[in-house]
């Protein structure tokens, strides 16, 4: 949507009077207009207080105090702007709705009389945390930085790991109200330019006020599907891991306000690979991928089965005829799943929301208390906690959050499917599951690729964790402009 715009006057008093307006100077306290008077001109200072850097607008006035009424002419503004204020980061525009806009961002805008721009200074500071390790993707060897809140820190942690003059860093702003500052990050030599194209197409075109999500909005806007629960983006906090996307040739988001970054396209397999794989020995990485494959796996398919086996006993060989309750208890099995799961996503929701002092305690009792007395009272037998207990840790194998959700909806609608229909509904169910994320797609990009399509190299790559030296072609299915490393 194009907004208006509002050329600046030749008149200091209307300048002013406008921007006081525009911003609404006397019904917010945080929003400062200093009247000054420099050289013989009258000058109008505008800022928002928290965002401005004091001291280089204390340094920038008195430089402008020294000066005399001829060291502005002819031209004003190029003097200002090349003698007399020292600073790395001036701009000027001459549209007076951008710099109002431009203000409520961070930056100092400075209004002087006989000129016609308005000289943005852009010395603004954020409030931020320093760039700890990410809590979701902790590794025992490696980097302990992360990503903020703050776009600017962000980006600087990016280009750090990415020396390359090809790296682009690319600006733009969403929502019609807040004026969110984002920054699409990709390789412009490897990167597949019509894919960049595209997204920046998708990303012009959301309108709404703001992004109050930050990047979960962005990501409902771009991605569609918003009723399936698989994630067709992989967010990360670690600059090292979306370094390691941007030489494949992925795209990233930053978004200002969020330390999660959005790489994108990604492959159901991408949101099974962890950076702790790449800091340990080949083989010991490959080890650690196979076991987690192992744990996602099971967290899905380990209760419906069980629940299958315990209630069809039939289908088990004799040597596994163990499997099954030995009491099955007051409650039918399959309530008792049911309730255990509403159970570990109450303890999940009490967990985040309690203080960490007291989050030990929080475990202490849903443990101990609650679990043992429910299977000495006949709520929950052994064997469903000991299943349980095992799905619920695959769950948490992955370093995506978002996949380890969706796997846990995936479980609770094949067990439902078992319970409903037996061993056809659950065959039909797990058919309908494959077919259905087979035919999904991130951006174009086939979801299962590349075990559908089948692609040799890049599948031995997804099951193995291979040496780094004979990776040496970036994924086909990005359409790299530099397919070799």
């Amino acid at each position: 949507m194009e907004k208006e715009k509002q050329p600046v006057f030749s008149s200091y008093e209307q300048n002013n009077s406008y921007m006081q307006e525009r911003l609404q100077i006397d019904k917010s306290f945080d929003i400062v207009n200093l009247d000054l008077e420099y050289a013989g001109r009258k000058m109008s200072m505008f800022f928002i207080d928290g965002f401005a850097k004091d001291d280089i607008l204390h340094l920038l006035m008195k430089f402008l105090a020294k000066l005399e009424p001829e060291h502005l002419e002819p031209d004003a503004l190029t003097k200002l702007l090349k003698q007399y204020l020292p600073y790395v980061e001036l701009d000027q525009v001459d549209d007076l709705n951008q710099a109002a806009d431009t203000i409520l961002a961070g930056p100092t805008a400075l209004i002087v009389e006989g000129v016609n721009k308005v000289i943005i200074i852009d010395a603004r500071t954020y409030p931020v945390r320093s760039p700890g390790e990410p809590d979701l993707e902790r590794v025992v060897r490696g980097s302990r930085d992360g990503y903020v809140e703050t776009i600017v820190f962000n980006t600087a942690l990016t280009r750090r790991r990415v020396r390359d003059r090809s790296l682009r860093m690319e600006y733009m702003q969403i929502g019609r109200r807040s004026l969110t500052d984002i920054c699409i990050c990709y390789l412009e030599d490897i990167a597949d330019k019509k894919r960049v194209e595209d997204l920046k197409s998708k990303l012009k075109e959301i309108d709404t006020d703001g992004l109050p999500m930050a990047e979960k909005t962005v990501e409902e806007y771009i991605s569609g599907r918003h009723w399936n629960p698989f994630p067709t983006v992989r967010y990360t906090e670690r600059p090292d891991t979306a370094a390691a996307h941007l030489y494949e040739g992925h795209i990233l988001i930053i978004i200002d306000g969020s330390p999660s970054v959005i790489i994108t396209p990604t492959t159901y397999w991408h949101h099974l690979q962890h950076a702790e794989e790449y800091r340990q020995k080949p083989l010991i990485g490959a080890y650690l991928r196979f076991v987690r494959f192992i744990a996602v796996w099971a967290s899905i398919f380990i209760l419906p089965l069980y629940y299958l086996f315990s209630t069809n006993p039939e289908l088990l060989p004799e040597q596994l005829a163990f499997i099954g309750p030995n009491e099955m208890g007051t409650i039918p099995i399959l309530i008792q799943f049911l309730i255990a799961e509403l159970g570990i996503d109450m303890l999940r929701m009490a967990a985040i929301h309690t203080p960490t002092s007291l989050a030990t305690a929080i475990g202490l009792v849903a443990a101990i208390l609650i679990g043992q007395v429910a299977i000495e009272v006949g709520l929950f037998s052994y064997e469903v906690i000991l299943y349980l207990a095992v799905a619920a840790i695959g769950t948490y194998a992955t370093p995506s959050y978002e996949m380890s959700l969706a796997n846990r909806i995936v479980r609770l609608f094949l067990l439902l499917a078992a319970a409903a229909f037996g061993v056809v509904g659950y065959m039909i169910a797990l058919l309908f599951l494959l077919i259905y994320t087979v035919r999904m797609r991130s951006f174009e990009i086939p979801y299962f690729w590349p075990v559908l399509p089948f692609s040799p190299r890049a599948f031995r790559d997804v099951f193995i964790r291979t040496p780094i030296p004979l990776k040496r072609k970036r994924p086909s299915i990005l359409h790299p402009e530099d397919p070799d490393r």
